[in-house]
């Protein structure tokens, strides 16, 4: 196990240097900064004279291996256009866009995996059928979309949740804030994480069905029967912990996929999160911010994958048996 997690470890920093690369090489080329922070009347001495103060004008490799140093310490410098440390401003919006993402992850899993159950139970049934048909709408609909008409008909036309904002929010220690302990918080959280999640409580579903479906049919789940044993201890002490390992890794990827894709949701309702942050570092070529925010999606991607992984061996007994006859 330990060696396991060492390798898995060195993977990882191998990952994370080839995401800061490529970041590095990829936003070098979406327009030049400078032109954005003075405009277009400064003069050519001006402009190069925050050029060198930036050190753009150092070699490639010599920005590169200052970039990699700083954000190994955490520091990914100072924003082009708000002029204040990257980092802080991540942090800043950091907690809207972890506690939009835990609610639809969690509203995904949890929705997802007892509908999943629960059609492949009852696969004959007219609300099964009925919840299967539903369920195309979180697959074709894009996210956009389904904001515009969650914000139509539950915030213009019924005006029972706001359409937009984070709502009033409590500050939690030097810099986390939540707007669970607020009404309009809890209010405000309903439509976005409805809109985020959907899509993710969708394939968490068909997966459940699909793979439950699947275990129902082999042969220790017949002899399990044949023994006597209840359906219930069938269905959910046997088939549905057989079910769990190809769920546990969509589910963990989905979770990284919610906190990356969030940009969409955020910018449909003005959610002060990082997605928006980024959106707005696009638009004025930030690149620190740039960089900063796909390094940290990076980041959760593959503590997600180390977590799924070692969930492998909580669930799946066979994996540990596997390893542990190779590695005699």
């Amino acid at each position: 196990m330990i060696a396991f997690i060492i390798r898995r470890l060195l993977q990882s920093v191998i990952v994370m240097i080839a995401v800061a690369a490529v970041s590095f090489a990829l936003f070098r080329f979406v327009g030049d900064p400078i032109y954005s922070m003075l405009g277009q009347e400064a003069s050519i001495s001006d402009r190069e004279e925050l050029r060198d103060r930036l050190g753009l004008n150092d070699p490639i490799v010599v920005q590169f291996a200052r970039f990699l140093g700083n954000a190994a310490q955490g520091d990914f410098g100072i924003s082009y256009r708000l002029q204040m440390p990257v980092a802080e401003l991540i942090l800043q919006r950091l907690p809207a866009t972890m506690e939009l993402a835990l609610v639809s992850a969690t509203l995904a899993f949890v929705t997802g995996l007892g509908l999943g159950v629960y059609t492949a139970l009852r696969r004959r049934g007219i609300l099964s059928n009925i919840i299967m048909t539903a369920s195309l709408i979180g697959v074709s609909l894009p996210t956009f979309l389904i904001g515009v008409l969650l914000i139509w008909v539950f915030a213009v036309e019924l005006r029972w949740l706001p359409s937009n904002g984070r709502g009033a929010v409590v500050q939690i220690g030097n810099w986390w804030t939540t707007g669970f302990l607020t009404t309009s918080g809890r209010l405000a959280l309903i439509l976005p994480a409805i809109t985020l999640g959907l899509y993710q409580m969708t394939l968490i579903m068909r997966l459940v069905r699909a793979e439950l479906l699947e275990v129902l049919r082999t042969d220790y789940i017949k002899f399990a029967r044949a023994r006597g044993l209840s359906a219930r201890a069938v269905n959910f002490g046997h088939a549905l912990k057989n079910t769990l390992v190809p769920v546990i890794t969509i589910t963990g990827l989905q979770l990284g996929s919610i906190i990356a894709f969030a940009i969409i949701t955020e910018t449909v309702f003005n959610w002060p999160g990082v997605g928006a942050l980024f959106i707005n570092s696009v638009r004025f070529v930030d690149v620190p911010v740039m960089s900063a925010y796909l390094m940290m999606i990076a980041l959760i991607f593959v503590v997600i994958n180390l977590i799924v992984d070692l969930l492998y061996y909580a669930v799946d007994p066979r994996l540990r048996v596997d390893r542990a006859a190779r590695s005699h």
